[in-house]
This record gives structure tokens, sequence and C-alpha cells, in this order.
């Protein structure tokens, strides 16, 4: 069965999936911009991109639903890293930090970050009360 901070966690990579998924197709030069890619073969490494990052969260996915200890580490720790999202997006959209795409990209970014600190937030407080994986 699974719980709160299960389902949270699982619902945020879905969306991260899915998210990807979208910007490769409906904006794929955020992507190529990113990486500098051009030519003929960007299409290849868009597909290669989305299916290693399908792989990637599909192991994550699995680590969840089976609560493994050293997945939950490491999406604390990716989640709590979140915080550093929204102030290189404010830094970015300032013109301190170069763009790394467009406004409408690092505005998302910012976001992404927020949801992912709170989340992180969440995991420590199902820790706190009954360990790893425990509901918040």
């Amino acid at each position: 069965m699974l719980n709160r901070t299960q389902i949270m966690v699982l619902a945020f990579l879905a969306a991260a999936w899915v998210g990807a998924g979208a910007i490769v197709v409906l904006a794929p030069s955020v992507y190529d911009q990113a990486i500098g890619l051009r030519g003929p073969k960007t299409q290849l490494f868009e597909a290669a991109f989305l299916a290693a990052l399908s792989l990637f969260l599909a192991v994550l996915a699995v680590g969840v639903v089976r609560r493994w200890r050293w997945i939950f580490w490491v999406m604390l720790v990716a989640s709590l890293a979140g915080v550093l999202r929204p102030l290189a997006s404010a830094l970015e959209l300032a013109g301190i930090l170069p763009l790394q795409g467009p406004a409408w990209y690092v505005v998302l970014q910012g976001v992404i970050g927020v949801i992912q600190l709170a989340i992180g937030i969440a995991m420590i407080a199902g820790y706190r009360r009954g360990g790893p994986w425990a509901a918040f």
C-alpha cells in the first residue's frame, strides 16, 4: 500500500516525465539550445534523451514503490536542492546570470524548485514520524 509521501513523489516523477516529453515535442529548441545541438541529428538525440530520462525515472519509481532506503535519501537530497532553482531563476531573470533558455522555461524551473523543496520538507516530516518513506 502506498502512503502520501510515496504518492507525492511518484506524482512529481510522473509530472517530470510528462513535462520533459512535452518540451521535447512542443519546444525542442529549449533542449537543443541548452546542449548546443545543431544539425540533422537533433531528433535522434531528443529521442535518446527521452528514453534515458524514462529509464532513470522508472528506476526511481520502482525504488519509491518498493521503499528502497537509498532512493529515499537520493530523492530527499535532490528535493532539498530544489531551493537553488528559484534563486538561480531570479538571478537569470534579473540579468545577473545568463539565461539558460526562454523566460518561460526559466520561470518554470523556479516553480519546479519550489515544488521540490516542498516535497523535501514533507519527506523530512515523514522521516521524523516513522523513518524513510513514512507518511508526512
